[in-house]
């Protein structure tokens, strides 16, 4: 999975999945920021400092999640971490994101039906800011400085210092 091969689910991955839920039936009951850090910690892969994540979160396996220093990511964020997520330094994320790493088979009927699946990465730069209810879809990297519009669709990367829109986003203007 992490090496972004096809794989099946198995009691390994069910497991994982199974401890990431009960850390964040925790942190997602604890309202105080300063107690949420230690439950971070045990969470993502990283936590630099000064970052918060709002309750509720919900993730995959926690594992797969690294945030930047001065990180912001709002309520209700869902980080499917199947393959890495990666949030850079001073990035702000709104309301109801959506950062999606899992693949299902398109023309092979047959091993999308039995489960097969694949992960890419996603990357949001440094300061990047993607507004509510942004998805970013799987291999997908967000530019630094870039900030996605409201309700777009990232299916392809996005270069620095822009602003993109739309379903699927599209880039607008530099910035």
């Amino acid at each position: 999975m992490t090496r972004g091969d096809w794989y099946l689910d198995g009691p390994d991955l069910v497991g994982a999945r199974d401890r990431c839920r009960r850390l964040l039936d925790r942190f997602n009951a604890t309202a105080d920021d300063d107690a949420r850090r230690p439950l971070m910690a045990g969470l993502f892969a990283h936590v630099g400092p000064g970052a918060v994540v709002l309750p509720r979160f919900r993730c995959s396996y926690g594992t797969q999640i690294t945030l930047g220093a001065h990180c912001f990511v709002n309520t209700d964020a869902l980080f499917m971490d199947d393959a890495a997520i990666t949030i850079g330094d001073h990035a702000r994320l709104g309301p109801d994101v959506r950062l999606v790493t899992a693949l299902h088979p398109v023309e092979d009927h047959d091993r999308r039906k039995a489960g097969w699946e694949r992960a890419a990465p996603v990357t949001i730069g440094a300061n990047a800011w993607l507004g509510v209810g942004v998805i970013v879809c799987p291999g997908v990297t967000v530019g630094a400085d870039t900030v996605v519009g409201a309700g777009s669709v990232v299916i392809r990367d996005l270069p620095d210092r822009v602003f993109a829109a739309g379903n699927p986003a599209r880039v607008i203007r530099a910035l």
